[in-house]
């Protein structure tokens, strides 16, 4: 009995030992990733950049828990495990650490995505470049973050012996599981391939304004299988990623974000148009959304009622165009109805017979 309680106390104090010395390894790494955090943070907040701070910011999370199975790993060398307990404390391992690993590659390969969102702001006037960079490396992100996931499964996979073929199997044949996969998922596949040929062909981009399914409306997200374009009633239309490499869309922002905005007029072939013409001028010099590279009016079109003019001026973007070309019709339309109501439009009948009839009617007679 005496022999019994002995094993019992030294089995109790093996495992009040491992306990304690675990408990001290978490509290050291959790001091541990404190002072590092701290040293980083003061570092960071020295330099005039802020992509050091998106950086530390992104990587703080993974980071803590790597501490934390670092500390454990070495706590648990440092107690004695019976053959089982050691078993599971290594499958656990085998689970832990590529996750870990995986979880910090995802929140770095983010961190330089935020970084290049960073440096580049799709807000200013000239953001051709920025669009580009913003929309090349959202696109490559998330095919680089699918990757990683990937491997880290796979790895995750390899630490359990009894289904480490499986994980063998799946790296080694992953071309052939991704043809198997493609015979029952072809559109999605099609619009994956699609995305990723979107990220180097470039056909849209972020912010890029564009016209499709006849709307209008800019891209504001662009995912691997689809795009959500922003109305500009702010509805929101998703379209499959393939649909803009296969159909054909206007993007009125392709080269540059400047665009020529036209007005159209009709009024009576009697009215002056030179008079229109400086009216015309007068109203987009005036108009702060002009941006004065050019304007003109002309008539494009005639028929026996009326004529057809074209106002023609330029703006910045998109949106600022189609407010300013708003201004040019209304103010035409206003100084045509109070300043030249002879421009109306207007319909002439000429009732020939019943002149004939006037003329033939002798003076105070009454026609038949």
């Amino acid at each position: 009995m005496a022999m019994i309680d002995l094993g019992l106390s030294r089995l109790w104090e093996k495992r009040l030992e491992a306990g304690v010395t675990f408990v001290i390894a978490i509290v050291l790494a959790l001091v541990a990733y404190r002072l590092t955090m701290l040293a980083l943070r003061r570092f960071v907040d020295r330099t005039p950049s802020r992509a050091d701070n998106v950086v530390v910011e992104r990587i703080a999370a993974p980071m803590r828990w790597i501490f934390l199975a670092v500390a454990l790993s070495m706590a648990a060398r440092g107690v004695d495990l019976k053959p089982h307990a050691a078993a599971l404390w290594q499958q656990i391992a085998g689970f832990v650490v590529p996750a870990l690993v995986g979880w910090m590659v995802i929140a770095t390969i983010r961190a330089v995505n935020d970084v290049v969102d960073l440096r580049y702001d799709v807000t200013v006037a000239d953001n051709l470049k920025a669009r580009r960079k913003r929309t090349r490396y959202a696109i490559l992100t998330r095919i680089a973050v699918i990757c990683v996931v990937f491997i880290t499964l796979c790895m995750m996979l390899l630490s359990i012996p009894a289904i480490r073929t499986v994980g063998v199997t799946l790296m080694a044949s992953a071309g052939l599981a991704g043809l198997a996969v493609g015979a029952a998922a072809q559109p999605a596949l099609k619009n994956l391939i699609a995305g990723i040929q979107l990220a180097f062909t470039e056909p849209i981009r972020l912010d890029d304004v564009v016209i499709i399914e006849g709307e209008w409306g800019r891209i504001e997200e662009i995912r691997l299988t689809y795009v959500v374009v922003r109305i500009w009633d702010d509805r929101r239309l998703v379209v499959p990623v393939s649909k803009f490499l296969e159909d054909s869309f206007q993007n009125w922002t392709r080269s540059n974000a400047q665009l020529l905005g036209s007005v159209f007029i009709y009024v009576d072939p009697a009215a002056d148009v030179a008079r229109l013409r400086a009216r015309a001028e007068l109203i987009v010099r005036d108009n702060p959304r002009w941006d004065k590279r050019f304007w003109n009016l002309q008539v494009t079109d005639a028929t026996p009622d009326a004529i057809q003019l074209r106002v023609l001026a330029t703006a910045q973007d998109a949106s600022i165009a189609f407010d300013l070309r708003c201004d040019i019709r209304e103010g035409l339309m206003r100084y045509i109805a109070t300043e030249m109501p002879e421009a109306i439009v207007r319909r002439r009948l000429v009732a020939e017979g019943f002149a004939h009839a006037n003329d033939a009617t002798p003076t105070g007679g009454v026609p038949r």
